[in-house]
C-alpha cells in the first residue's frame, strides 16, 4: 500500500504497519487509521496519520530511558484494544522535538499502547503524579545510567 508521509514523502508500506486507533489520539480524536514506520535512527519510530500527511508524531519505548517506568492501566481501557496481558502489546511514548534546539521530551503520562497482533492501538491517560507530558529524555537517560544496580 502507498502512503504519503510527513517525514519521508511517498512510500510503500506493509499491511502490517497499519494501525487503528478506534478512540483516536487526544486532541486528534478524528484520526483513527495510522502507520507505525521505523525512524531513520533507531530507537526512533514514526506515527503517520493515514487520514492527514501533516499528522505524524515521533514515537520512542519509555523503558529506554526510563526503566523503572510503571503503567498502572485499567484492565477494561486494555481489552477495548484487545490487550490481554503485557506480552502482547508494545509500548511507546510521544515526543516533542523542539525546532529551537531545546530539550527533546517524552510523554509519559500519555503512553500508546498497541496490540501487536490485531494492530490496534490506544492512548491512556495515566494518573501517577510521577509521570508527566514533558519528561527531558537526555536527563532521564543520564540519571537511569547513573543509579545504582
Amino acid at each position: 500500500m502507498k502512503i504519503a508521509t510527513k517525514a519521508f514523502g511517498n512510500i510503500e508500506i506493509d499491511e502490517k504497519q497499519k494501525l487503528r486507533f478506534p478512540s483516536g489520539l487526544l486532541g486528534f480524536e478524528n484520526y483513527k487509521d495510522f502507520a507505525l514506520l521505523d525512524g531513520e535512527k533507531p530507537p526512533f519510530f514514526w506515527l503517520q496519520s493515514l487520514d492527514s500527511v501533516g499528522t505524524a508524531f515521533v514515537l520512542v519505548d519509555p523503558f529506554l530511558f526510563r526503566p523503572d517506568y510503571e503503567m498502572d492501566i485499567n484492565d477494561e481501557e486494555l481489552t477495548e484494544i484487545g490487550v490481554s496481558s503485557p506480552q502482547d502489546a508494545l509500548f511507546f511514548a510521544v515526543l516533542t522535538i523542539p525546532q529551537d534546539g531545546g530539550p527533546m521530551t517524552a510523554n509519559l503520562q500519555g503512553p500508546i499502547i498497541i496490540n501487536r497482533d490485531a494492530r490496534l492501538a490506544k492512548q491512556i491517560v495515566l494518573g501517577d503524579p510521577r509521570w508527566m507530558t514533558k519528561h527531558d529524555v537526555q536527563q532521564e537517560l543520564a540519571a537511569s545510567k547513573k543509579a545504582p544496580c
